[in-house]
């Protein structure tokens, strides 16, 4: 029993996921080969963006900003294969409040009745950006919150079960995933975000994501990785940095 309790969670369970992203980039930029590989294998894949992304202006855009963005991340959604683009829209930048936050991706959890999240990992040593750090701390609240009866409190919802948190941007990768035919789609998905990303940053970001990707397989081969745990992981077990 407790071998099995200190063991990842085989993401062959998962049939709906739902990606929780700071910014409208950060989905394809962290997993964007594992959400079309999971795609391929039927998996039903929604987007969750949190802050508008109105401060991410690199001089690349004329007009709203925060249009572009939204317009942005569907587009490149749905090139990867997601269904479902759910916005927040919270300032970019802002996030400061961890219960509020976690209370509002309980209910988009409880009313999707997905099995599984997805959300970068604010336990990484070097993670400045405080909406990522703010995010993976209220999705990771959420998710040891959306099986009780009251949460969050005076909510019309139903307690629902995840099978799976899956940490991206994460330093301890415990689940690796073969994203070698996929790579390429990853980046035009990365690529599509072009308020975000000039043709300079693109070309490191494929150096770099082929480069960690072939280190991860050992070979030629491209993988990407995440921390995946239960949400039982998420509270009173010290054990889940070595899972």
């Amino acid at each position: 029993m407790i071998n099995t309790l200190m063991q990842p969670p085989k993401l062959d369970n998962i049939s709906k996921l739902l990606c929780i992203q700071p910014h409208p980039d950060d989905n394809e930029i962290g997993m964007g080969g594992i959400i079309s590989e999971l795609v391929s294998r039927g998996v039903h894949v929604d987007y969750l963006t949190i802050t508008d992304g109105s401060l991410g202006d690199i001089g690349l855009v004329n007009g709203s900003l925060k249009e572009i963005r939204k317009d942005e991340a569907i587009n490149a959604g749905k090139y990867l294969g997601a269904k479902e683009f759910i916005f927040l829209d919270h300032l970019d930048g802002s996030l400061k409040d961890i219960p509020l936050l976690a209370g509002e991706i309980a209910t988009i959890i409880r009313e999707g009745k997905y099995d599984a999240i997805a959300t970068p990992d604010p336990y990484n040593t070097y993670e400045a950006h405080q909406d990522h750090i703010i995010t993976g701390l209220a999705a990771a609240q959420a998710a040891i919150s959306v099986n009780l009866k009251e949460y969050p409190r005076g909510t019309a919802t139903l307690p629902t079960d995840l099978k799976a948190v899956l940490f991206y941007f994460t330093q301890k990768p415990n689940t690796f995933i073969d994203i070698t035919n996929h790579f390429e789609k990853k980046m035009a998905a990365t690529a599509m975000h072009k308020s975000q990303i000039n043709e300079e940053m693109l070309a490191l970001y494929t150096a770099y994501f082929a480069s960690r990707g072939q280190k991860m397989s050992g070979s030629d081969k491209i993988f990407e990785g995440v921390k995946a745990l239960l949400p039982l992981h998420l509270h009173c077990i010290p054990e889940a940095e070595i899972i």
